[in-house]
């Protein structure tokens, strides 16, 4: 029985039972075929087109466009195929997709109403193997061999650069709205850990203000990238990538927040 406080969408690019087995609604992006057990983005205001550049948030805008409503008091959350919100209790417990529905969150925590979104729990981005900065970070190690030697350095600017393309992040930065351009460069080149997914759990009105900055902003960095040029799975889903570091900087900058537990789920066991 789902929830009838927590809306929760997991996104997924292929069917799973497992999934089907849950209180979860259900979402498909991508190529493959879905019953009618899943939502789909292909239809109304959508960007499904742009899918194998922007991942599940082809979805996200096609909630925002078509189903979210700002007069809905639910909280509205979203995770995707293989991690999953997790009862804080289950911590600590083995977790496989036979039993995830055990384990998954159903309901608001009694004490959400004191905050505005629910986000990830961050994970780190350092220390950085040394082997690894001299092969995928030699560009800023020219530039600042300190990197090698202070963990501080070793940062998200940095950790996006050797991942997702050099320069790339630091070049986005001009597209966002004036009042974020500093103090988001100032997160990633200070900040060694982020809340990873693009997963997050808030009510409608602070989703729709989300997804205002968020999309406005892709949208114009895509005339920095040539689609040519975006081959492999790090650059290919750069929009992605951009997205799920400034989710980490802007639910923090603009809600009172709250992180919560998530766990990785391998469908292949």
């Amino acid at each position: 029985m789902k929830s009838e406080n927590l809306e929760l969408y997991c996104v997924t690019n292929q069917e799973e039972t497992y999934l089907e087995n849950t209180n979860l609604h259900l979402a498909g992006v991508g190529k493959k075929s879905f019953s009618n057990k899943y939502l789909l983005c292909n239809n109304g205001d959508n960007i499904f087109y742009k899918e194998e550049y922007y991942s599940e948030l082809t979805f996200h805008y096609w909630y925002w466009k078509n189903k979210l409503d700002i007069k809905n008091k639910n909280w509205i959350g979203f995770c995707q195929r293989r991690r999953h919100w997790i009862l804080r209790e289950s911590i600590d417990k083995t977790i496989t997709k036979n039993n995830l529905n055990k384990h998954i969150i159903q309901f608001p925590e009694p004490d959400w109403n004191n905050f505005e979104s629910i986000i990830c729990e961050p994970i780190s981005v350092n220390p950085v193997k040394k082997i690894k900065i001299f092969k995928r970070g030699w560009r800023s190690l020219i530039k600042d061999p300190a990197i090698l030697f202070f963990k501080k350095k070793q940062n998200l600017l940095l950790h996006f650069d050797m991942h997702h393309g050099h320069g790339n992040l630091k070049k986005t930065i001009k597209y966002l709205k004036k009042e974020d351009q500093e103090d988001f460069f100032n997160f990633v080149s200070t900040s060694t850990k982020f809340n990873p997914h693009i997963m997050y759990i808030a009510k409608s009105n602070t989703l729709n203000n989300w997804f205002i900055d968020l999309f406005a902003w892709l949208n114009k960095c895509e005339d920095l990238f040539s689609k040519n040029n975006l081959k492999n799975y790090d650059t290919k889903r750069i929009f992605a990538f951009l997205a799920e570091r400034y989710a980490s900087f802007w639910f923090k900058k603009y809600t009172n927040f709250k992180e919560h537990p998530w766990v990785f789920i391998d469908p292949s066991t």
